[in-house]
């Protein structure tokens, strides 16, 4: 097996479905236009400087795997408009409503791939991302199904690779033991610190936090979040 089969082998699937409710015109619409014009070619190659994606003046370079309902994205990408933003999401239906609220918005901050996260993690050059957030993922919670899970050593190996000296990634779950297994993934990886001083670090949201759907219904289900933020090394 050559080192890509096996990379591919390793991360085969981490996303589930790719479509649900039939896309509304409107939506149907935002997903064409939007992706004709906001999505990553990695047919061609990645620029040196990833600012050169973005029609804006960008300093800073943010990536969002599996952005869900795009709240949080959003949310960021209007906070802090000298950010450069990559969401990538294989969900269409979420795809497609990221894309609506982009154009409504008048985001010029935001690009977008919709499917692999591998794929564009593999394309980026290195030493060129300032952040990496993986919010929510699914966490497979079936034994058998841990190989699914977005955070692994392959994976992690492409995060360090991508991300700048100092760089940070960004995880956040409801699911104890994909907490405990990401704290463990990344603890033997070596190249990753833990940036909590205490316990109550990783219990509150992120800066400027704004919620999502997920961390809405794990509350109603009763279930608490944990917030991990590890620095690059």
């Amino acid at each position: 097996m050559t080192e890509t089969e096996r990379r591919a082998r390793a991360t085969e699937a981490f996303f589930g479905r790719r479509k649900g409710k039939t896309l509304r015109s409107q939506q149907a619409e935002a997903l064409k236009t939007g992706l004709s014009s906001l999505k990553i070619d990695l047919a061609e190659p990645a620029p040196e400087d990833l600012a050169q994606l973005f029609s804006s003046s960008v300093g800073r370079i943010r990536l969002e795997i599996g952005f869900g309902g795009g709240e949080h994205l959003l949310h960021r990408a209007g906070e802090v408009p000298s950010t450069g933003f990559i969401g990538v999401e294989p969900f269409v239906n979420s795809m497609a409503k990221l894309l609506s609220r982009v154009g409504e918005l008048g985001l010029s901050n935001v690009r977008v791939y919709d499917e692999d996260a591998t794929q564009v993690l593999d394309w980026l050059p290195a030493a060129s991302v300032d952040q990496i957030d993986l919010l929510y993922p699914d966490p497979w919670p079936k034994k058998k199904h841990w190989k699914r899970r977005f955070v692994s050593r392959v994976n992690l190996d492409r995060f360090h690779r991508v991300l700048k000296p100092g760089g940070l990634f960004c995880f956040a779950s409801d699911i104890d033991t994909y907490v405990n297994w990401t704290l463990l993934k990344c603890r033997d990886h070596g190249g990753f610190e833990w940036t909590a001083k205490n316990a109550a670090d990783w219990l509150t949201p992120f800066a400027g936090w704004p919620g999502t759907r997920y961390e809405a219904k794990a509350k109603r289900e009763g279930r608490s979040s944990a917030y991990l933020t590890f620095r690059r090394v």
